[in-house]
């Protein structure tokens, strides 16, 4: 039987609340949970830096749990924007994670070449999500400010990367705590516009 995990039960109990207009979603459930996703992406996206850094042999198993987290991601939205948009969002950031593991691969082995066209790719996959979420919900999420928010999170993320595959492991530790205030900045601009958005499936509170 495939696990699943405790945020996917808090999520799928999130999802009903919502399916039933009589049980309106807590705003701060929903604020919490949406941190707790996006504070897990990019924990597990260091856990695997460090792994492939050092070829560890948890690395694989380690980018397997990163990967369920995008799935975890895309069904959170799922409720609101359909099964459709939640899968593809689930698409566009396991291609985020999976151009970023190329990247780590190709810098690891001083390829210039390879290492160049991933971060060319891993950049163009931010601005395809900067615009699927605008597209998902223009009012609340600007494009810009979307777009400025994933450039930022995929700077600070190489930056770590390259401190730690250059053994500047206090630059690396910096890095991380830099990226999770980031990424919690940019969890409650999503959980803050879905509820602006879908005030009906939300309490008051």
């Amino acid at each position: 039987m495939k696990r699943i995990s405790k945020m996917a039960i808090l999520l799928l109990g999130l999802c009903l609340g919502a399916a039933n207009p009589a049980s309106a979603l807590s705003k701060t459930a929903f604020h919490d949970a949406m941190r707790k996703l996006w504070e897990d992406h990019v924990t597990w996206t260091r856990l695997y830096i460090v792994s492939a850094a050092a070829g560890l042999p948890d690395a694989q198993l380690t980018a397997n749990r990163l990967l369920q987290n995008q799935k975890d991601i895309g069904d959170a939205v799922a409720d609101f924007y359909g099964r459709p948009a939640a899968d593809q969002l689930t698409a566009l950031l396991k291609d985020h994670i999976l151009t970023a593991a190329n990247l780590v691969g190709a810098a690891k082995a001083n390829d210039q070449a390879k290492a160049a066209a991933a971060k060319k790719r891993w950049y163009e996959n931010a601005d395809e999500i900067a615009a699927f979420l605008h597209k998902a919900n223009p009012d609340h999420w600007p494009l810009a400010a979307l777009q400025s928010a994933m450039k930022t999170h995929l700077d600070q993320t190489l930056d770590d990367a390259t401190h730690r595959l250059q053994g500047k492991y206090s630059d690396d530790i910096k890095d991380y705590d830099a990226i999770v205030q980031h990424i919690l900045m940019m969890a409650d601009t999503l959980s803050d516009g879905i509820v602006a958005q879908f005030p009906q499936k939300f309490d008051t509170k």
